[in-house]
Formats: C-alpha cells, structure tokens, sequence
C-alpha cells in the first residue's frame, strides 16, 4: 500500500476572533482542511462568511487585534507559532496571494512596474537592471499587452483586467509554491473575467503550483477546481470533489448557492434564493427545509402564456421613451454613436456589453446626467433635450437612475434616513418631517430594510444592503422609469439574485419601466423583455432574450456568451 501524501498546506481547528463594539467575535469556527501539490482547492460562500479572513490568516496578515488559534502548517512548517519576521520568509516567496481589489491593493504613487521589480529585488535578490528586465517578461508571461510600456504606467492608467494581472505578475515573481486567489474576478466583465480564469488555470499548470481559489460563485469555482469547501457564516458546511458536490449537494446553503444562479434559472418568474432552501432561528440555528433545487424552480416556474400576452401587449403600446441619432464624444474617444431606439411602459430593456462600450454613457445621457452632443430624446411628445434646467428638474422625478456603486453614490456623512428625506423635500413631497419620515420608513419597509436601518450610516451596510438604499432613494420621488446601472455587477450571486427579486417585484407593483445595463448576458436574459448588444458605442444587435442568447447574429455577442461560466452537470 502506498503511503499517503503529505499535504503542502493543512489547517487544522483554525479559530479566528476579532474585537466588535466591546466584545470579541469569532468569525472562523474549527476550520480544517488540507491542501495537495499541484490541486487546485475552491473556497465558496457569501460576503462575511469567513473566506478571506481565511487567507490573510495563512499568508500571516491578520494584523493587530485579531486572534488565532489552531494550526496552519505549510510543508512541515507551523506557521501559526512564527513571528512576523519569520513570516518574511514564507509570505510573498512561497506562498503569494491576488487581492481583491486591485486598485486599492496596488500603490497609487509608483509605476506597476517598479511594484512588481519591488518584490523580485526584496525576494528574489535581483539587482534594478535584472528586476526590470524579469517584470517585463512576467507582464509577457501573463498575456499583458505592451508590456514595456505597463511597466510605466501608473495603476490608474490601465483598465480593471490589466491591473489584475500586474497583480498576478507580483504574486507569481517569486515563483511560489501555493497561490492564494481571493476573488480574482469580482466586478470584472464575463469577457475579462474568462480571460483571467483561463490565465491561471494555465499557469497554475505551467508552474506546477497549488491554488486556494476563493468566490463567492460557484459556477467560477466549478470552471477551476478539483475540490470545494463550502463556507457558512464562518464554519465549514460540506466539501468534496466538484462534480459531486454539483450532483449531490447535501447542505441546503450549497442548494441555495447553486439555485440562484441567473444561468440556470431561465423560465422562472424569480429567482431561488438561499431562504428557499434554509432559515435561521433566533438562537443561530439552521432550520433546513425539505425541497430540492428542481422543487423550488418548479414553485417559481414562469406562466409561458400569460408572459407571451404580455410581450404582445407591451409593444403595442405608444413608447414611453423614444431615443433619436444619441451620440457622444470624449475627447478622441466615440462613447456613443447615433444610437436610436425605442422603450415601452412596462418594458425592462435590457443593455449589454463590456466596459467601456458605452452603455453607461448612453443611460446616463438618456436622463441628461451628461449631456450628449447630438439627437434627441423624446418624453411625454416632447424632446427633453430642449427642456431648461427648471424643466429638467421636473421630468428627473419621473426618470431616476440607480449608480452601480452604492457606496459612492451615497453620502458617507448622511443617515439613510436622510438620504431617503433630502429628495422629498427637495420636489415638496410631504406635508411635514413628520410625515416625510413616515414615508421613508415606508420606503425601506419596501426594500426589505428594517425601520432601526434609519438612523444608521452608508458604512454600516453590506453592499447588498447599501444598493437596497439606492434603489429606495430612486424610488422615494415615484418615478415611472428607472435606469440600473449595473446595480448588481459587484454584489454575491446569493445577493444578486434578491436584488433582481426585488426589482421584478417592484416593476409589477409600481408599474414602472426599466433599463438595465449590464456586462453579463445570462443575468440581462433572466430580466429582461428585450435585449440590446452594445459595442464599441453601436447597437451590434437587439431582440427577445432567448433569441439573443441561442441565436446571437453578431459575433460580439457570441464571445459575451462564450464568457458566460456554465457548468455540465446541472
């Protein structure tokens, strides 16, 4: 019999505890598990569920505060009981790690590629003439066009996709053993996004290197991984091989994962949800309830007759908004390009395409947020685009827009409660505070938000409960038109699906007519009546969803769905 390998990685009774508001708060409960050479291992679950945590605790940078207890041993070593100085000579040379964010996580004030030359120089002994000259040939080695060129850019200056594989470049410079991925692709286009999954998978082979690959989707971790452990609220609640654990899950948050999915859920009225599959009681216990994944779709299964007479009505109705030849021009770029079409009451158009091809550009200039250089926008028979700035103010209580960033959009020094007042008393709605507040609590009784959520601050919202506000305060003035403006592209695929929930919801009860943008099809198709393909500032193609998506005419369009993870097993 053979002996067992050894794994290069184990965690063992891993325990993580932090200070919270006077108290200590335990957010990773008795974490095992183990690590192979050359495996690629996938971490999943929802925002706070302990994943990253995880991965700062094994690369040693928890910092100040925080607590720890258990074991990480990494080939033999236990690096739980090393200092910070001997951590220098594991972190960054055999174990490296790809941050989230790489904006935030890059040094704004030095060119990427004195960044990447950095760690050659501290690691890799190398002196300024040789770091330079092997930055230059990792920017290569990770597809990086112009190479030389990135080497003196500054991060600001290079697109989300570039700065993510400078970041890959600095994680791979000293050759590590384990590469430790933290959400490698959030808030990236489907196209982007491949491009990096393909990237490193193949170098992970190449360099025969083990990956700890963290997501929140499971479809991406199904496109990387030989394994996966699932994580819930900070404990580890099922793993195994990843077709199996797609075949058969057994714990109803890994349904709940797996359900909510947009790809997998076309012909439903909604989306399945993780409180579908599960509920938590006052004590924090998991009450599963008895229903599959096929039970649940079955329950929000879409009436295919009544949603055609829909569609037929729709359109043959007089259009609520009629773009005319829109164009607009920044400097040497052609954002938008004569851009014409029509939206209906009642309609959810949906717009897709990859940043930078001016959907967002033309949403906002639709509401004259920018103001374009050319064609019209006609509202009620009336172009808007000869309204003055009094009338204007008028006609945005009938048409808002939800900003995909909720966080900046938000005013950081602002309760929610005033954020959701300010345009009240702005357009004169309600008769006193009093009764302006009654409407407010209404509002966030709307979005699913508690009354105790009204005197508290951006900060202390997750992101999902922040664009929630964002859609409360478009909501506060009654509008009849709403623009999303990728109101969905950065949250959790668990998160994700309740926003979408809640917007389908509230378009059936408010009446209201929407365009949402979007760089991901599959989510654009579970939403929309009629999808428009934008590229490059055109119109590439439009038509019905499934139209669009089985039988796309461009081959544009071909590569956004090319990009789309899918899985075989579901």
């Amino acid at each position: 019999m053979l002996p067992k390998e050894i794994p290069l990685l184990r965690i063992q009774d891993l325990c993580i505890s932090f200070p919270q508001e006077g108290i200590v708060k335990e957010v990773v409960h008795s974490l095992s598990f183990e690590l192979h050479k050359g495996e690629t291992l996938g971490l999943v679950g929802e925002s706070g569920s302990g994943k990253s945590v995880t991965a700062m605790a094994i690369m040693g940078l928890l910092g100040s505060g925080r607590s720890l207890t258990g074991h990480i041993e990494f080939d033999g070593l236990d690096l739980s009981l090393f200092s910070r100085k001997q951590y220098q000579s594991v972190r960054g040379s055999r174990i490296s790690m790809i941050f989230q964010e790489p904006m935030t996580s890059l040094n704004p004030v030095l060119t990427c590629g004195n960044q990447i030359a950095e760690v050659l120089m501290v690691h890799g002994k190398m002196d300024k003439e040789k770091a330079k000259e092997e930055s230059i040939r990792l920017l290569k080695e990770v597809e990086m066009p112009r190479p030389e060129s990135v080497f003196s850019s500054f991060p600001h200056q290079l697109s989300g996709g570039q700065r993510q594989r400078v970041m890959i470049a600095m994680a791979l410079a000293s050759n590590p053993e384990i590469l430790i991925a933290d959400e490698p692709t959030t808030a990236l286009d489907v196209t982007v996004q491949k491009t990096i999954l393909d990237l490193l998978i193949r170098l992970k082979k190449d360099r025969g290197m083990s990956m700890l690959f963290i997501s929140h989707d499971l479809g991406l971790i199904s496109e990387v991984a030989d394994r996966v452990l699932v994580l819930y609220r900070g404990n580890l609640v099922e793993s195994g091989q990843v077709k199996d654990l797609f075949m058969h899950p057994k714990h109803p948050y890994t349904r709940g994962l797996l359900a909510c999915r947009p790809i997998e859920n076309q012909g439903l009225k909604r989306l399945p949800v993780i409180g579908d599959f599960m509920e938590i009681d006052s004590s924090g216990l998991i009450i599963e309830k008895e229903e599959s994944i096929a039970v649940v779709r079955e329950k929000y299964k879409r009436d295919s007759n009544l949603d055609r007479l829909r569609k037929e009505k729709l359109y043959t109705q007089i259009p609520f908004l009629e773009i005319v030849n829109i164009s607009k021009r920044f400097k040497t770029v052609q954002a938008v390009k004569e851009v014409s079409f029509k939206v209906y009451p009642g309609e959810t158009l949906g717009l897709v395409g990859e940043s930078g091809c001016g959907k967002s550009t033309l949403g906002r200039s639709i509401l004259r947020l920018i103001e374009p250089d050319q064609g019209s926008i006609y509202f009620e028979g009336r172009n808007i685009r000869d309204y003055s700035f009094r009338e204007m103010r008028n006609v945005r209580k009938k048409l808002q827009i939800i900003f995909q960033d909720p966080y900046s959009s938000l005013n950081p020094v602002q309760s929610i409660g005033e954020t959701l007042m300010e345009p009240l008393k702005i357009f004169g709605l309600g008769k006193s505070e009093k009764e302006r507040k009654e409407m407010a609590m209404e509002l966030l009784k709307k979005v699913q938000l508690l009354p105790e959520h009204f005197n508290r601050f951006p900060f202390e919202f997750s992101g999902g409960q922040r664009q929630r506000i964002g859609i409360a305060r478009a909501l506060s003035v009654s509008p009849e038109f709403i623009i999303c403006d990728e109101s969905v592209s950065a949250l959790d695929v668990s998160v994700q699906a309740q926003i979408i929930n809640l917007l389908i919801g509230l378009r059936e009860e408010l009446k209201l007519t929407l365009i949402f943008i979007s760089h991901d099809l599959s989510v654009v198709r579970f939403i929309s009546d009629r999808i428009m393909v934008m590229n490059k500032g055109i119109i590439e193609e439009e038509g019905d969803p499934d139209q669009i998506y089985f039988h796309p005419k461009s081959t544009y369009t071909q590569k956004l769905l090319d990009a789309i993870p899918k899985t075989k097993w579901q």
